[in-house]
């Protein structure tokens, strides 16, 4: 499995932005788990949130009921949709797909909250 994220940028705090993840390769369609993870500068990295191939999700505390984590019908890329930004939600944000064959980390993509 190969993931390729897209959508971080600069956003002022209050401000919104959309992240996507989208996986291909062989074993695309018997991934299990999708989530974002974070780090920011000086910081462990954490979960932002997850997704399984249940609709079971997770949600880091420091996100909950602001960002909002969906996947498309073919569970094969996972959105990210961040509201009410805040300049401590600076970070660069890694997509990770897990399966049968392991985990997959995407690349990252920062995502930079101007106060």
């Amino acid at each position: 499995v190969q993931l390729q994220a897209s959508g971080g940028g600069l956003v002022e705090a209050g401000g919104s932005l959309t992240l996507s993840c989208a996986a291909s390769g062989r074993s695309m369609f018997v991934i299990d788990v999708m989530g974002w993870y974070r780090r920011a500068p000086g910081k462990e990295r954490e979960l932002v949130a997850s997704m399984s191939r249940g609709n079971g999700i997770n949600y880091g505390d420091s996100v909950k009921g602001r960002f909002t984590i969906s996947r498309d019908k073919d569970k094969t890329t996972v959105y990210l949709q961040m509201n009410s930004l805040k300049p401590e939600d600076t970070a660069t944000y890694y997509c990770r797909a897990s399966g049968h064959w392991g985990g997959t980390w995407g690349q990252g993509t920062l995502v930079t909250v101007s106060s």
